[in-house]
């Protein structure tokens, strides 16, 4: 029997009509399977997180390697409850807080996420527009500019199919990392030592940095984008309901969005962990401690490990940006417009999303200029990463909530391994926050 269409399905003409709609391959291969997961897993490596993979590496060398192990299964399995909630009810998470819970646990946490969001993608272009710099010389501010111009005009205009192939290809950039790890001399069984038998240095500056690669790795925008693209696929794809009302469809979906979440969560935690072995090997090796910025962590490179590794270093931060700035502002504006009650989707024809579209653009706008009013780079960053902290708390015990309540998820809540990883990352995060303010 075919389940009952959903007031979001009523007609192909409709969606025609209203949406970008991409061809849907007969036959669809590893790639075509790989969406939203692996997007959010790149996208996590962006700029700022570059900074911080390279500060944990020049400052402790291999010994920070252990992290990129122990939040790999936290991170994949707050990953793939957030695409449960998305496929399951066709809604992100602010339309589903919107729906079910008080406004102002809505309006709190849309309005935190707005910010630290804001900051974090200002601290990205100003990163994106320094390597340009060191790679070619030129001005920096004018770099700041065109990306964020380039930025948003992708977002809003690309057709949507083309602009996630887009999105996907651009992940390739971040293989820029495993090539220079491979390029310098890596002492490959002193790697393995620290990442599978943890050497933890006892002393505040260690426990830290711990909690920034925690906080780093682990990050609200990241939830809200994920959410929100798996009920955007589902809209723009004639055969697909959301779960809650075509249960037959479950099985495929749920094995998609594991398979999706687990690579491109997997994929993130590599590159992460081939930055710390590069700054490690390099930086740390050569008593170079001090990194506060990704582009310093390219400069600092090229006399240590030469001018094609500090090349490559720099590219990455440029390849990577551009995937986590339209992410960055997409996550923000998906937020603002579910809680709103906006019409959103970067499916959606730009006349169809006007509001949603001009929230892009005005957070990208917002966070270009945040590179020309004289915010200090290392506070801003700072700031946001204890803004992301105070956000993610609440907000994953939300999602934990939520997508253990039959109102919600019907019959799709979540399996039991599933749940007691998925407070166990909560646990993780609070107790990290915790550490964050005590050492504050």
């Amino acid at each position: 029997m075919s389940p009952m269409p959903h007031p979001r399905h009523q007609t192909l003409a409709h969606r025609i009509a209203r949406h970008r709609v991409p061809k849907i391959p007969a036959h669809k291969g590893l790639l075509a399977r790989l969406g939203p997961g692996l997007i959010t897993g790149a996208s996590d490596d962006d700029p700022s997180g570059i900074a911080t993979y390279s500060q944990a590496g020049a400052q402790f060398g291999t010994s920070m390697c252990w992290v990129m192990l122990f939040t790999f299964p936290l991170m994949a399995a707050i990953q793939e409850i957030s695409a449960r909630i998305g496929r399951v009810t066709g809604l992100g998470i602010a339309g589903n807080i919107r729906a079910h819970y008080p406004p102002w646990l809505l309006r709190g946490i849309v309005l935190l996420l707005l910010v630290a969001n804001t900051i974090n993608l200002g601290a990205d272009l100003g990163a994106m527009a320094d390597a340009l710099r060191l790679l070619i010389g030129g001005p920096s501010g004018l770099y700041v500019v065109a990306f964020g111009v380039g930025c948003v005009a992708l977002e809003v205009f690309a057709r949507y199919d083309r602009y996630i192939r887009i999105l996907k290809w651009t992940c390739v950039s971040l293989f820029a990392y495993v090539a220079v790890a491979l390029i310098v001399d890596v002492p490959w069984a002193e790697v393995a030592r620290d990442t599978f038998m943890p050497n933890i240095v006892p002393s505040r500056d260690y426990i830290v940095t711990v909690v920034a690669v925690l906080g780093t790795t682990i990050t609200p925008y990241c939830f809200f984008w994920q959410s929100s693209q798996e009920a955007e696929d589902e809209r723009v794809d004639p055969d697909a309901h959301p779960l809650i009302a075509a249960p037959t469809e479950a099985p495929a979906q749920i094995g998609r969005i594991r398979l999706d979440t687990y690579l491109g969560m997997a994929f993130s935690n590599i590159i992460s962990l081939f930055i710390i072995i590069t700054t490690a090997v390099t930086l740390h090796a050569h008593g170079v401690t001090d990194i506060q910025t990704s582009s310093q962590a390219a400069e600092a490179l090229r006399p240590i490990a030469g001018a094609f590794t500090f090349a490559l270093f720099a590219a990455g931060i440029i390849g990577i940006g551009l995937l986590a700035v339209p992410v960055l502002a997409g996550s923000s504006a998906y937020a603002v417009g579910e809680a709103l009650g906006w019409t959103t989707g970067l499916a959606r024809l730009p006349l169809d999303a006007k509001a949603f579209y001009a929230a892009i653009a005005v957070s990208t706008l917002v966070g270009v200029a945040i590179n020309f009013v004289g915010v200090d780079p290392i506070k801003a960053l700072f700031w946001s990463a204890v803004l992301n902290g105070v956000v993610s708390v609440p907000l994953m015990i939300v999602m934990m909530i939520m997508a253990a309540s039959p109102k919600v998820m019907g019959r799709f809540v979540l399996p039991r391994p599933l749940w007691a990883m998925g407070w166990l990352c909560t646990a993780t995060m609070a107790t990290a926050v915790a550490v964050m303010f005590v050492f504050w």
